[in-house]
């Protein structure tokens, strides 16, 4: 029995996070959930394996290390254990031991397969299989998440790589909450945008192969990105929180647990109710496949979201020549970048808001050497008057010296239009480039 230190039993906790699991989504899910284990200090782990392979890992580690310090207010260490057959016994009996003591062990971005490889046959997989039975949490995200079902998707191998869709091995945690399931994450991806990534980038026609290719009493568990599927085993519940929802799937058939809602777990592996508001129901066009597609709510992401609401605020704010609510929407943009500077996505997101960014400082640059006011308000008490000189001169005859006065001002730019009830002007348009 794990205790957190006063004697009293820790709750038994299994968090699933679909994606953002560094991001300012997730950070009042980690701090709830870490809460839940103090007093402190709470012994936290990050389990550095799925992304043991990239050359970025201590990078990874240390933006984790920080996000957990100054974001969520609960610190984290690293246990590395990063490939299985270069590391040292030394090393991987620290990593063992960190991750017995630590009352919250956390795993997120990387390569599913890879961290199979390496957890498989070692003592990773029966130490995390104690926090579950015996006290603490246990919190698996994006590619971590994939492998702690009974199968397990290679989402690069099949995805990127081109490979048939297949199952590996999982490390089966949840059956120790009597679930047997493939658990996917990113389950609402919309990344393709002409193509379908739902269900982590293998869309609706892999997923009814991989569907077929599963053991007898086995479904599909999708956590939808920035979500998180909070799994208090004792209580018997799941809560979701975040952005979107969970989905249990059966055979094509799938029923949504939504943002807020908190079920008893035995109600995931039910029967789905078609006639049910929470139940998709088939789709015609898939009758003939007999195959129900199921249609979770497209995956937006919030960080893109909040850019480009904040881009919209600073067009606004340019073209009626409001500075301090240009400058306002980019300083806001640059936060967003900040905020989200942890998140380990491998993704152009980043790249794009930056983009974003210098375009805005290059239009209030622009801004800055043509003026804020209006030039018609700068320039009209003195081409009004010049035009009052204009009707003078030609009131009193002298026309060539009027002429001359309206040369002046289209010299100067300014379009001059008479008309029977006087003289009017314009800005003349600039010229095309």
């Amino acid at each position: 029995m794990n205790t957190n230190g006063g004697g009293a039993r820790l709750p038994r906790l299994l968090c699933i996070m679909g994606s953002g699991e560094t991001t300012p989504t997730m950070v009042s899910v980690h701090a709830d959930l870490l809460s839940r284990l103090e007093p402190r200090p709470v012994p936290a782990v990050l389990l550095d394996t799925p992304f043991g392979f990239q050359e970025n890992a201590a990078d990874i580690s240390e933006r984790t290390v920080a996000y957990f310090r100054d974001r969520v207010g609960f610190p984290i260490s690293v246990a590395t254990f990063r490939n299985k057959e270069l590391a040292s016994a030394l090393e991987y009996e620290t990593m063992l031991a960190r991750v017995a003591e630590a009352r919250y062990v956390f795993a997120g971005p990387g390569s599913p397969t890879y961290a199979l490889r390496q957890w498989i046959g070692t003592a990773v997989p029966e130490l995390l299989a104690t926090k579950l039975r015996d006290g603490g949490c246990v919190t698996f995200a994006s590619a971590a998440a994939v492998g702690l079902g009974v199968c397990s998707l290679p989402v690069y191998e099949v995805y990127k790589v081109g490979e048939e869709p297949r199952w590996l091995d999982g490390l089966d945690l949840l059956g120790a909450i009597g679930l047997r399931v493939a658990v996917i994450p990113h389950y609402n991806n919309a990344e393709g945008g002409t193509h379908d990534t739902r269900y982590c980038y293998m869309g609706e026609r892999r997923l009814r192969v991989l569907e077929e290719l599963l053991p007898g009493g086995v479904d599909v568990l999708g956590v939808d990105e920035h979500t998180a599927a909070i799994f208090d085993i004792d209580a018997g519940t799941v809560s979701i929180r975040g952005r979107g929802g969970l989905t249990w799937r059966r055979k094509g058939v799938s029923q949504r647990f939504e943002n807020g809602t908190t079920v008893p777990v035995s109600a995931l592996a039910a029967e789905p109710v078609l006639a049910g508001a929470d139940a998709l129901a088939p789709d015609a066009s898939d009758a003939d496949a007999g195959q129900v597609e199921s249609l979770p709510a497209p995956g937006v992401s919030p960080f893109l979201e909040e850019v480009t609401r904040q881009s919209g605020a600073a067009d606004g704010a340019l073209a009626s020549r409001d500075v301090d609510g240009a400058v306002g929407a980019v300083l806001a943009i640059d936060s967003q970048i900040h905020e989200w500077a942890a998140d380990t996505l491998d993704s152009d997101e980043q790249d794009r808001a930056r983009e974003t960014l210098r375009r805005y400082v290059v239009r209030l640059g622009d801004l800055a050497r043509t003026g804020v006011d209006d030039p018609r308000e700068l320039l009209g008490p003195v081409v009004d008057r010049v035009l009052s000189l204009r009707v003078e001169m030609r009131g009193a005859g002298e026309y060539a010296l009027a002429d001359k006065l309206r040369d002046a001002l289209v010299d100067a730019g300014i379009e001059v239009h008479d008309t029977p009830d006087g003289s009017t002007w314009d800005l003349a348009a600039a010229p095309a480039v």
